[in-house]
């Protein structure tokens, strides 16, 4: 028997980190406040059957940031990352 994940892949969560930060945040990186491990953003793991939308670290599975909208508000936590690093506008 195949179990299938119940995340996808970081990719997945690209159109809404898109249009809070107005940019392509699948090649954001940062580094995971339970383990360490650096990543980009396209890596980590996209829960998105919830409320909101959560991206966990590949390596130890911690929350590593959460967003949820509500109709005139939007709530953005990445204090599972120690920073969050995006490249610069060209």
């Amino acid at each position: 028997m195949t179990l299938t994940p119940d995340f996808l892949d970081g990719n997945a969560a690209a159109g809404d980190l898109e249009s809070v930060f107005g940019t392509d945040m699948t090649v954001a990186t940062g580094r995971c406040r339970g383990c360490g491990e650096r990543m980009s953003l396209a890596q980590t793991h996209a829960y998105l059957r919830g409320p909101g939308m959560v991206l966990r670290c590949p390596g130890c599975d911690s929350v590593l940031l959460r967003l949820v909208r509500s109709a005139d508000q939007l709530w953005l936590d990445t204090g599972g990352l120690h920073y969050l690093r995006i490249p610069a506008l060209q």
